[in-house]
């Protein structure tokens, strides 16, 4: 690492709003000097502006363990993340969040992890492990843990549920914020449950109800990722109320990573017309405030994180420094890659096709409930359907209809052998064979569909047998991106997984039909008890509303 060096560019001062010709001379990691060059005849390429980072991210769902996430992230300008390790934690505890903690400290990338405060994340799944509040406060006494990561269980706040209360107690008492996730919340449920001491949400799906909950205080982080996209909905919020916004990503899959981060957001954002000021101050400034970062924001004396842009509209990055060390340049990360030895927890036999049979005894009724997935969101819609359209009358069985888009859907617990749950869902697409995955939230059983039961079976026992993937199978032709750390994330070479999960993406588009963005992280969510409306749990079909099973 250099100990002196001199970058010449156009200064981005975020904090007074002003862009300049600077140089800025770096030393021993600090930002030693920022020199204003008056009256410059000739053109300065390029500007200096801080890092970005993302507020809130899981960094399981890349794929990718943490040094390989950073990897990939600090070539589009990313020099930190604010990152829940809940995914992890509720495969194997303590030891997950351990590890993902451990491992990225082995690079120069300023991971902020939170301590999880909904594992399991509901009674009505089988999880892998369980934090209590006594756990949570151990680990927000360590100085790697920044925050109390999402509360997702709203229900337990608004009814002052006693372990849920003494997590935030423990949070307030030891001076760190505490996340929160309550979609559709609003009114004086909101204000309650933001009254507890909760200041970010990450959830709002419509304009109107990021409104009622600023109203109320409460942060709104703008999320963008591979699944979930709420940039349309809520940009426009930057325009007034650019000091309580941030962006983040939330889950985003290895092909997306590949291509951009939060340089794609701010992109974007420019080109609808917002004040260049207040889109850095939601990508660079406001996290750095809220979460109390030991991120640098080119200012005299400041760590040297910053990063080197070719212009203020695609934010096409040439160069960022963490630390004061180049750790990307023109497109080409310098952080290596790291060996891991995997932790998981699977322990489940492998299945065959009758035990996915669905019979008319399961579903009595001349309707029967569907999980209608919608693209690019993680909430689902509850439809009824005539239960004939599914019958075969020969075996009185019920069967997928891709006709009218209608598959099966399995859940499998994949901790301990147990009964297998089974559904119906719309809007996958699929025209012949299945997909299954054990990036499942939030338990992360196994979830799977498909259009024929042997297809199913052959698509879970990929992942079985490989303790963990994704994979697609059209009866014939097979493909599986195995994950074996906690059956969440590949320890192999970021590229190399972005480039095999983009190959198994397209074959689940081009040679299965699904018609989904992202076919494999919509299916990640469709177990996920606490978004509306219907969705799958290991113990059966849950309604997310009502909260309890069907």
């Amino acid at each position: 690492m250099q100990n002196s060096f001199s970058i010449t560019a156009n200064l981005v001062d975020i904090l007074n709003k002003k862009i300049y010709p600077a140089e800025v001379i770096v030393e021993s990691k600090v930002i030693k000097s920022i020199t204003s060059i008056p009256n410059s005849k000739s053109l300065i390429p390029n500007y200096i502006l801080p890092g970005f980072i993302d507020s809130h991210v899981h960094v399981e769902s890349s794929m990718l363990i943490p040094s390989e996430f950073a990897r990939l992230a600090v070539v589009h300008g990313t020099v930190a993340t604010i990152s829940d390790p809940h995914e992890i934690a509720n495969v194997c505890g303590m030891e997950g969040v351990e590890f993902m903690i451990e491992n990225g400290k082995q690079v120069n990338f300023k991971f902020n992890f939170g301590a999880p405060s909904c594992v399991p994340a509901t009674i009505f799944e089988t999880a892998g492990a369980a934090l209590n509040s006594d756990d949570v406060k151990k680990l927000l006494q360590r100085g790697e843990i920044k925050y109390l990561s999402e509360m997702m269980n709203f229900p337990g706040v608004l009814f002052k549920d006693e372990e849920v209360m003494k997590k935030i107690q423990y949070a307030k008492e030891l001076g760190k914020p505490i996340d929160g996730h309550a979609p559709g919340l609003r009114g004086e449920t909101a204000k309650q449950y933001i009254d507890a001491g909760i200041y970010t949400d990450h959830e709002c799906f419509t304009k109107e109800e990021a409104l009622d909950k600023l109203s109320y205080g409460m942060k709104i982080l703008i999320r963008e990722g591979s699944a979930a996209k709420n940039f349309e909905a809520l940009i426009d919020l930057l325009n007034d109320y650019s000091e309580m916004i941030m962006f983040c990503s939330d889950d985003k899959h290895p092909d997306s990573l590949v291509l951009n981060h939060i340089n794609a957001l701010c992109a974007r954002a420019v080109a609808k017309g917002i004040d260049i000021f207040k889109i850095l101050q939601a990508a660079c400034i406001n996290p750095i405030h809220h979460y109390k970062l030991d991120v640098g924001m080119l200012r005299v004396g400041d760590v040297a994180d910053f990063i080197i842009a070719e212009d203020l509209i695609n934010f096409n990055i040439k160069a960022t420094y963490i630390n004061g060390e180049l750790v990307a340049e023109n497109g080409k990360s310098f952080i290596q890659s790291k060996q891991v030895e995997p932790i998981n927890q699977f322990d489940c036999n492998e299945i065959v096709a009758d035990d996915l049979i669905v019979t008319t005894k399961d579903f009595p009724n001349a309707t029967i409930p569907v999980i209608e997935a919608l693209d690019g969101q993680l909430i689902t819609n509850r439809i009824e359907v005539l239960r004939d359209i599914l019958l075969d009358t020969s075996s009185q069985s019920l069967i997928p209809n891709t006709q009218h888009d209608i598959l099966k859907m399995v859940v499998i617990n994949r901790y301990h052998n147990a009964p297998i749950a089974k559904c119906f869902i719309k809007n996958f697409g699929l025209k012949k064979g299945a997909l299954a995955s054990t990036v499942a939230h939030d338990s992360h059983n196994i979830v799977a569909v498909g259009v024929d039961d042997e297809s199913l079976a052959k698509a879970i026992n990929l992942v079985i047998q490989a303790k963990g993937g994704v994979s697609a199978t059209d009866g014939n032709k097979s493909m599986i991106v195995a994950l074996p750390v906690a059956g969440l994330m590949s320890a192999d070479d970021g590229y190399k997984v972005a480039a095999d999960y983009t190959a198994i993406d397209k074959m689940t588009k081009d040679d299965l039909g699904s018609t989904l963005l992202s076919p494999f992280m919509t299916l990640s969510f469709m177990a996920l008890l606490v978004i509306p409306h219907l969705k799958l749990s290991d113990k059966g079909l849950f309604d997310g509303d009502k909260f309890q099973f069907v």
